[in-house]
């Protein structure tokens, strides 16, 4: 059976990073097997949902590289929906509800402060027709639930979880439907893994008692549950559910100058019992994808890490995979020469200014600024002006280690670090190399 595996984001805000691991473990579930992976825009809430943020989750996956196979919008259908949820009206798996918010908070005050769960009571369902007349009469329109069977315990072996028990008496009757007739996520969901061919959904924990729900839904509806698996959630470094995860996304990652692939890197294998590595083939990364080595604990997601990753990436890439970010001139022996230095390609720009200038004047003493005249002096020019210069100097003068190199970095570059003296050297070229140090020398 071919793999199918959803994303299914509600277009009501930009993506955060969960939203970015939940995506990224499908689109792995797929790929791996050769399958597809579809894009579901859950946009019911028409109220919420903003054609803008549509945009931005297809911008996002892009970035990303997590293409969809296929694209499916639930305003568009609606009339399946419909026809659903008059099947299970038909056949007494849904009943209307008249419930106010305030009385079902007040419901469940009472139920908790008795020791019990706070689970719908169904009182609805003793209702006489008479009676839900007389509540319609009176303008009250109903809110529709979906009617748990409490006959048997729901259970199911969860990829990540292994198996699962809940028993439906200690669920409450989920509410599908809106009094305005609007749908909340239950069935439509369902009814949409259903017709799309859905074999597996990939999720948060956070859905576990959804799933046990929805399993019942599959059933009613006469349709073969997909193989579900949950994912612990993420947490910041300090152990802590961070309100930051909620809003940090793709639009900060490439502020910072993260490259996708070490997103991808870092999220494929957080919460695994594989080490995170900075592994830019996803070749290798989904090869090695597996849920059985999902942990149960909350992943923890790191800026350092993510950094820490993305650097090292960012040292391995080739001239040819970023030319078209480096500024105007830079060679590839430019590239060469900057790349141990940065930790992003948009730091390049500050690097590259020690070979165009201007450079930052350094103070000297008068020992050194007569080093320096010596250097001058000194510098010839062939395959390796750097060796040939500081060899000289080394046998001329007596310095050497940080008394020999520092001054004549400072000199050329105006910094204390930096890259390769050797690479950059050439780069800089002779007539400025000599006009730095004649201005140093004083």
């Amino acid at each position: 059976m071919t793999t199918i595996a959803r994303f299914a984001p509600s277009p009501t805000g930009r993506l955060h990073v969960g939203n970015i691991r939940t995506a990224l473990h499908n689109w792995m579930l797929a790929r791996q097997s050769g399958g597809q992976f579809v894009l579901r825009i859950d946009d019911t809430d028409a109220e919420r949902s903003k054609e803008e943020y549509v945009e931005a989750i297809r911008t996002d996956l892009a970035w990303l590289g997590l293409s969809p196979d296929s694209e499916a919008r639930q305003s568009l259908r609606l009339d399946s929906y419909e026809a659903a949820f008059a099947q299970l009206k038909e056949s007494g798996r849904v009943y209307p509800a008249y419930e106010t918010a305030q009385e079902l908070e007040l419901k469940r005050k009472i139920q908790l402060g008795r020791g019990l769960p706070p689970t719908y009571d169904r009182a609805a369902l003793s209702l006489s027709e008479d009676e839900r007349a007389a509540k319609e009469a009176e303008g009250i329109a109903p809110h529709w639930r979906f009617k748990l069977d409490h006959d048997a315990p729901i259970t199911w072996e969860d990829g990540v979880r292994g198996a699962q028990k809940f028993e439906p008496a200690q669920l409450s009757d989920p509410v599908i439907r809106r009094a305005d007739g609007s749908w909340l996520y239950m069935l439509p969901s369902t009814v949409d893994d259903i017709s799309m061919g859905i074999t597996d959904v990939l999720r948060g924990e956070d859905h576990v008692s959804n799933t046990a729900v929805q399993i019942q839904m599959f059933e009613a509806m006469g349709a073969v549950a997909p193989r579900f698996a949950h994912e612990a959630l993420l947490i910041g470094k300090e152990g802590k559910l961070s309100k930051r995860l909620g809003s940090l996304g793709c639009d900060a990652f490439r502020e910072r100058g993260i490259e996708p692939e070490a997103v991808i890197a870092l999220l494929s294998r957080l919460g695994t019992s594989l080490p995170v590595e900075p592994i830019a083939e996803r070749a290798t990364l989904l090869e090695s994808f597996d849920l059985s080595t999902f942990g149960r604990a909350p992943a923890k997601f790191d800026d350092a890490e993510l950094d820490r990753v993305n650097t090292a990436l960012v040292h391995a890439l080739d001239f040819a995979d970023v030319a078209d970010r480096l500024p105007e001139g830079i060679d590839e022996a430019g590239w060469h020469a900057v790349r141990p230095n940065i930790s992003t390609v948009g730091e390049v720009a500050e690097w590259w200014r020690l070979v165009t200038g201007p450079i930052d004047a350094c103070e000297f003493t008068d020992e050194d600024r007569a080093y320096l005249a010596d250097a001058l002096a000194a510098l010839t020019w062939g395959d390796d002006p750097w060796g040939a210069l500081t060899s000289a100097l080394k046998e001329q003068t007596g310095r050497k280690g940080k008394q020999l190199f520092l001054p004549l970095r400072q000199a050329l570059t105006g910094m204390n670090h930096g890259p390769d003296m050797g690479e950059l050297l050439p780069l800089i070229g002779e007539e400025e190399a000599r006009a730095r140090l004649s201005k140093a020398a004083g």
